[in-house]
């Protein structure tokens, strides 16, 4: 009898080949017939990343402006959040936007989402790379970024588990997208983007930030990233439950809802 916890596991690495393509796939067809083609791969996370540490620039530190080391926090926040927040809006549809795929017999379904996920990374990527390259230059990048893949990893599984749950559901409640839509504004604006886990705000914020497992992905790459120490205990805890949970649920409740969902999409 196969194990199903290594289940999830074993359906993605069986398939990483044809992920890999359909994923690659996505990400041309995206940018296709744009001007400036696969350039806003750069450009995007460049010109969110320079508003929103435009306006938390003036908003923390009044005409003075802002530090360096306070617009490289806030980049090593919306960083990770970039990612999460194009994961939700381009996963939850994933199932009920693509009926040729979900039909098609020779791509399992559950591997949908996870290709919605995988593609959605790519902002996420270059973001990072901007991020590591700015710290580079200015002589901030420290061992620790060594620890960025595991909490990314992390992020990744949560992220894969919670897009089974959504894209299965938004077969059969399509205004399920909407919401989606107005709990990712929410969840930036209660996410730790400017602020570390160890100031009065957090402190102040604990009911929203606890529950979070995205706040405590940020937390994390602050840490390796920005304050040049090893991810905090109970952040990096907290985020490997949440992402077993999500994962392993998940896939138990999308394969559950599976045999139906291809006469609903």
């Amino acid at each position: 009898m196969s194990d199903p916890l290594s289940a999830p596991f074993r359906s993605i690495w069986r398939h990483r080949a044809l992920l890999l393509r359909t994923t690659l796939s996505d990400l041309r067809s995206r940018f296709a017939g744009s001007t400036l083609g696969v350039a806003w791969l750069v450009l995007y996370p460049l010109l969110v990343l320079s508003a929103y540490a435009a306006v938390q620039s003036r908003l923390a530190s009044g005409s003075s402006g802002a530090t360096l080391d306070y617009v490289l926090l806030v980049f090593a926040g919306l960083v990770p959040f970039l990612g999460f927040a194009e994961a939700l809006a381009t996963g939850t549809t994933a199932v009920s936007g693509n009926a040729s795929l979900v039909k098609n017999t020779l791509f399992p379904i559950e591997m949908v989402p996870v290709k919605a996920v995988l593609s959605s990374q790519a902002t996420q990527l270059v973001g990072t790379v901007i991020l590591l390259v700015a710290l580079g230059v200015t002589g901030r990048l420290g061992w620790y970024a060594a620890c960025l893949p595991l909490v990314w990893l992390l992020q990744l599984v949560f992220t894969i588990g919670l897009i089974w749950v959504l894209s299965s559901l938004n077969v059969f409640v399509r205004d399920l997208q909407q919401m989606v839509g107005l709990m990712t504004l929410v969840l930036m604006l209660v996410s730790p983007i400017g602020y570390p886990i160890d100031s009065p705000t957090a402190e102040s914020l604990r009911w929203l930030v606890l529950p979070n497992p995205i706040a405590h992905a940020i937390f994390c790459y602050q840490d390796c990233l920005i304050f040049g120490r090893p991810p905090g205990t109970r952040s990096l805890a907290l985020l490997a439950v949440a992402s077993a949970i999500a994962f392993w649920g998940g896939h138990w409740f999308f394969g559950r809802l599976k045999r139906v969902m291809t006469d609903n999409v």
